[in-house]
């Protein structure tokens, strides 16, 4: 609830309504019309407050830093989602004929690829 959320983060109460009526936190409601935080909420308050309290962000910069987040944990889920194709499809060619797969990349911790050449070799 507000109060208890406003005491466990030492802010006012008209201050998550603040970020409430900008956007920065979309609490749930009960039928009561009470608002409940999640711990997703809490961990986008504890962002906004350190932003705003630790950097000294002003409310429009928070708008801006967490949108762009939520942009790149979307891309980033997209890539993943590509890569796991991407391995799908060449697991599924490789099963097909190993012989014909002479190049490919392989990964190495950190995450670089390396191009690995290899020729037939004729037995």
């Amino acid at each position: 609830m507000i109060s208890a959320v406003a005491e466990m983060y030492d802010i006012h109460p008209q201050t998550l309504r603040l970020y409430e009526r900008e956007g920065l936190l979309i609490p749930s409601r009960s039928e009561g019309n009470t608002r409940f935080y999640t711990d997703e909420d809490l961990e986008a308050l504890e962002t906004i407050l350190s932003l705003t309290r630790d950097l000294g962000v002003n409310l429009a910069g928070v708008e801006i830093i967490l949108n762009m987040r939520k942009r790149m944990e979307e891309m980033q889920n997209e890539m993943q989602a590509f890569v796991k194709y991407v391995e799908k499809e060449i697991m599924t060619h490789v099963g097909e004929s190993r012989d014909e797969v002479q190049n490919g990349l392989v990964r190495v911790i950190p995450p670089y690829l390396i191009r690995m050449n290899r020729s037939r070799e004729k037995h």
